[in-house]
């Protein structure tokens, strides 16, 4: 957003305009809306921000739920924002370890900083971006929170001793996800300098869950966050608010509930053994934290392969850091076998997993030619020197 659509619309007008729009969703949407809109004489900055925020309150819904119709966003600022419910658990931490304030510094359109006023603490909220600034102080407006305009490092300098800091570096490159791995260089502030902010101050740094985990000092406690089935972020917790004796952490979320693995390092895998009546499937977050050989050793279940993410059991068992499924049957991972099945079985739909194998599920998915009324899940897996193809059904997870 340009700072000309944003002054057009911080106006009575432009956001009594923004509420009567309502949401916008699909590019219909947006062309029929600035079509009427500025057939009704409003000018093209004015358009240009009220569709613009009408869609991305839209697609804001999924992170802010009923706050998103109240608030403003950037496109960047949206895709970076901490989950509400996810922020509001990085508050309760600041809160538990007995700080009364907090500086978000690097605090993008004030997700995060939302959840620290909305819980109580005094709240200083930075950002270097003189928009993104202006939207995080309209979003902020209602929870007294004080936002400037200004880079991280400026602000950190004038900080009274005594609060935590919490910082969301802006990365450099979009799309960060858990399967790309993210370095020092793609954030802003660096992280040498965040880094060095930890190593003196209680700080959260949240970084991308695919973060080097080589690049990690190493007298912090890494969490690693999953809410309802995806990694959403690892976030680095120093001094006191880091848990005494926790260095590794999985968080796995699934509506207003949560479960929490923690350990002092990496775990040891579990034994390998053969695959049994069940096959599991540890949470993102437990990978990520390198926990897996803790779940399994939990369970009484054991790896499936050394080299692979997937445990085995003869029980059938529930808990929050695996889905969990039953094994129909097991063939050859090629399309001829494995259609044989399906065909017998009657499945014409198929979730397709993978661990360990060269495949694309879409284009694999078609050589299948599925027809039928049943449903099941295909795991494709590399065991040994064997691909291995597991038909199952899912177990419904721990409640």
């Amino acid at each position: 957003m340009e700072m000309s659509e944003l002054r057009a619309l911080l106006t009575p007008e432009g956001l009594d305009l923004l509420d009567a729009v309502g949401p916008i969703d699909s590019t219909a949407e947006v062309a029929a809306a600035v079509s009427r809109l500025r057939a009704a004489g409003y000018s093209p900055d004015l358009v240009s921000a009220v569709v613009g925020q009408a869609r991305l309150r839209v697609r804001a819904t999924a992170k802010f739920g009923d706050f998103a119709g109240r608030m403003l966003f950037t496109r960047a600022g949206l895709e970076q924002a901490t989950r509400l419910g996810v922020a509001a658990r990085h508050a309760q931490r600041i809160r538990s370890a007995g700080f009364a304030r907090v500086a978000d510094l690097g605090s993008g359109i004030g997700g995060d900083a939302l959840a620290f006023a909305g819980a109580g603490l005094d709240v200083l909220a930075v950002d270097a971006d003189e928009v993104t600034a202006a939207i995080a102080g309209f979003n902020l407006a209602p929870f007294g929170a004080e936002v400037r305009h200004a880079t991280a490092e400026a602000a950190f300098g004038g900080l009274e001793p005594g609060g935590a800091v919490w910082m969301d570096p802006a990365r450099r490159t979009s799309g960060h996800s858990e399967t790309r791995r993210v370095s020092a260089d793609d954030y802003s502030p660096s992280l040498d300098w965040a880094f060095d902010v930890a190593a003196r101050t209680p700080t959260g740094i949240k970084l991308g869950p695919a973060h080097d985990r080589d690049a990690l000092p190493d007298d912090v406690e890494a969490q690693w966050v999953s809410a309802d089935g995806s990694v959403v972020e690892l976030v680095v917790w120093s001094r006191a608010l880091a848990r005494e004796g926790v260095r590794r952490a999985a968080l796995v979320i699934r509506g207003e509930r949560s479960w929490e693995l923690t350990a002092a390092a990496d775990a040891e895998d579990a034994p390998v053994r053969e695959l049994g009546a069940f096959l599991h499937e540890p949470d993102g977050a437990v990978i990520r934290a390198r926990l897996i050989g803790d779940v399994a050793r939990s369970l009484e279940a054991g790896m499936l392969d050394e080299r692979i993410a997937y445990l085995t059991s003869d029980a059938a068992l529930t808990s929050p850091f695996v889905q969990s499924f039953r094994v129909r049957e097991t063939m050859a991972a090629n399309p001829k076998a494995i259609r044989a099945v399906l065909v017998r079985e009657g499945i014409g739909t198929v979730e397709i997993k993978k661990r360990g194998v060269d495949i694309d599920p879409a284009a694999f998915r078609k050589k299948l030619k599925l027809k039928g009324d049943a449903a099941a899940t295909l795991i494709l897996a590399r065991i040994g020197n064997d691909r291995l193809a597991i038909l199952a059904d899912r177990v419904s997870a721990a409640a």
